[in-house]
């Protein structure tokens, strides 16, 4: 049996990447069981939100199309769907992201105070509901501050989005504010910019790969509906199915968050030291587990 993942040491990027999918196998049933409990509503929510606002909208599309002369009427509508119905997709879908981060990053700080041992629904939970409000207030201004840096130009985005990466970790693992989590972050990066953002935009490459493979079903369920309903759009039937083919796939958020907690450790061993201090300072005490892991600091 393989050595349960450590995540306070120092890695490369095969490793990262490596350890990454080898915690989730390793912690797969417990980890699921805390993602459903704890993100189960709020993907349910997003994933009842959208299927509203795509339907609504293509109402209003269909309503647009018959109007006639009665033009106003379906204009007016149609900016409800944008207004109204999108604003509420945001909102969930801003809170299914945060549960996702929160929930993930929780479990891990639990699974690393414990030994190497899965948390309980009971013990992430506690973690969840003291962290929530925090991250999903951060992230609103995490997230202008990385649309100012898309629209005053793209490269500075790509400089700022790994060290955004590791903002919420940073909170969640070190129980930070937003301004400390917000130097480290880049603190944390320095001499290890290209490594940290090649390993992280592999794993959302990953991600976003999976997800587009999991929901093929869905896009060939659309693109058939378009072609076959032709002026009157995708059918109601078709955005139920694949809103919800959609939001299952949610589930492979979990391996950036991961990866990223991981570049987190790595990062911070090579700066601080922490796990090989913990495991000197165990050394001559009964029953200690010095995980005597090799690695180069």
């Amino acid at each position: 049996m393989a050595e349960k993942v450590e995540f306070k040491k120092i890695r490369d990027f095969g490793e990262i990447i490596n350890d990454t999918f080898l915690f989730i196998k390793q912690n797969f049933k417990p980890l699921m069981k805390v993602f459903i409990y704890l993100c189960g509503f709020f993907i349910l929510a997003a994933m009842l939100s959208a299927i509203m606002q795509q339907i609504g909208l293509q109402n209003a599309i269909r309503s647009g199309i018959g109007a006639g002369s009665d033009g106003d009427a379906a204009l007016t509508r149609f900016a409800q769907v944008l207004t109204l119905d999108s604003l509420i997709l945001i909102v969930f879908s801003m809170a299914n992201y945060t549960a996702i981060y929160v929930t993930v990053i929780s479990f891990i700080a639990l699974y690393v105070e414990k030994g190497k041992i899965a948390p309980s629904v009971e013990e992430v939970w506690a973690y969840f509901k003291y962290y929530f409000f925090r991250v999903l207030g951060s992230s609103i201004i995490v997230g202008l501050f990385l649309i100012c840096c898309f629209v005053a130009c793209f490269v500075p985005f790509v400089y700022v989005f790994p060290a955004m990466s590791l903002f919420f970790p940073i909170m969640i693992l070190e129980n930070a504010d937003f301004g400390y989590s917000f130097s480290r972050s880049f603190k944390l990066l320095k001499d290890q910019w290209w490594v940290s953002a090649g390993t992280i935009f592999v794993l959302w490459i990953i991600t976003y790969a999976s997800m587009s493979f999991a929901s093929l079903p869905a896009i060939i369920l659309s693109i058939f509906s378009a072609f076959t309903e032709g002026a009157n759009g995708i059918s109601n039937t078709v955005i139920i199915i694949s809103t919800i083919i959609r939001y299952l796939c949610q589930i492979f958020m979990v391996l950036p968050v991961i990866g990223i907690c991981l570049c987190y450790y790595n990062l911070n061993e090579r700066q601080d030291n922490t796990g090989l201090l913990e495991r000197i300072d165990k050394f001559g005490k009964p029953n200690a587990d010095i995980n005597p892991i090799p690695e180069e600091y």
